[in-house]
């Protein structure tokens, strides 16, 4: 068998069950969001290959620190979102934007140990157009 699917199929144990790491990645990237996690030395380490990417990212990224990936003009931001992330002022931090006439949630999470240690932020897109448009009531009865 080759080392790659060794990998993909020996489980990986959770506090809650365990999953592969192909149904792990595949999980992940099947979420209608897109993760871009971010390592306690600001460094991104992995992302989520969403079908259909609002924010394009290749594997070049990896390995970069947070800071390259984004505009000159707003370092002095992303330096305070992740700081406040890692010093624990904020739990998360929120922005949206319009693109293409659809609405685009941002939002950046602490990632801590258990025992409260900074292990890094991972950042969630969505695009929430159509959530937004949602009214009334459609439960999973009324699935037919």
């Amino acid at each position: 068998m080759v080392d790659n699917e060794k990998k993909a199929r020996s489980a990986i144990g959770f506090e809650t069950g365990s999953l592969t790491r192909g149904q792990m990645e595949a999980m992940l990237d099947t979420l209608p969001i897109e993760i871009t996690f971010v390592d306690a030395e600001d460094t991104i380490r992995y992302f989520s290959k969403a079908e259909d990417r609002i924010f394009p990212r290749t594997k070049a990224i990896i390995g970069r620190k947070v800071q390259q990936c984004h505009p000159p003009k707003s370092i002095h931001i992303v330096n305070k979102v992740v700081d406040d992330l890692k010093k624990g002022r904020k739990k998360s931090a929120d922005f949206w934007l319009d693109i293409d006439q659809r609405k685009i949630y941002i939002r950046y999470f602490p990632v801590r140990s258990r025992d409260g240690k900074y292990l890094g932020c991972i950042e969630v897109s969505q695009d929430i157009t159509d959530i937004q448009n949602i009214k009334g009531e459609r439960r999973l009865l009324n699935e037919v």
